[in-house]
């Protein structure tokens, strides 16, 4: 096998997920994503527009899906560096303030543990949204 390493997104989505992406865009087109740290929401992506979303100085860029970039705690990260995260869509209600609520359907993290010489390659563009 070759060595792949660093060669691997740390986030994608599902063909349902960009669909649901974009519909939400329609309403709110300046977004992000942040995968929830298991709080209220349990582990889910928790979609919110950039306005009302600080990002914390130590969360990290996991990349950008649909061109919604993607961000988890550094600490969260530390765990899951060795999983890429899919993005996903089912039946349900979102997140109390995430911005799937109300929808009839909500956002889901998937994951697959990397294998081999995969790794996740972080973005080289660690830019945070304009406060």
């Amino acid at each position: 096998m070759t060595d792949t390493a660093g060669t691997e997104p740390c986030v994608i989505a599902t063909e349902a997920a960009l669909v649901f992406l974009a519909e939400i865009r329609r309403d709110h087109p300046d977004i992000l994503f942040h995968q929830s740290g298991g709080c209220c929401d349990g582990s889910s992506p928790m979609c919110y527009p950039v306005a009302e979303y600080r990002v914390g100085e130590t969360d990290v860029k996991l990349g950008e899906i649909g061109g919604v970039p993607v961000y988890i705690s550094a600490s969260q990260y530390a765990v899951w560096k060795h999983t890429q995260l899919i993005i996903d869509v089912v039946p349900g209600r979102g997140g109390m303030f995430s911005l799937d609520n109300g929808r009839e359907r909500r956002f889901l993290t998937r994951s697959r543990l990397f294998t081999g010489g995969e790794a996740c390659a972080l973005p080289i563009d660690e830019a945070r949204p304009a406060e």
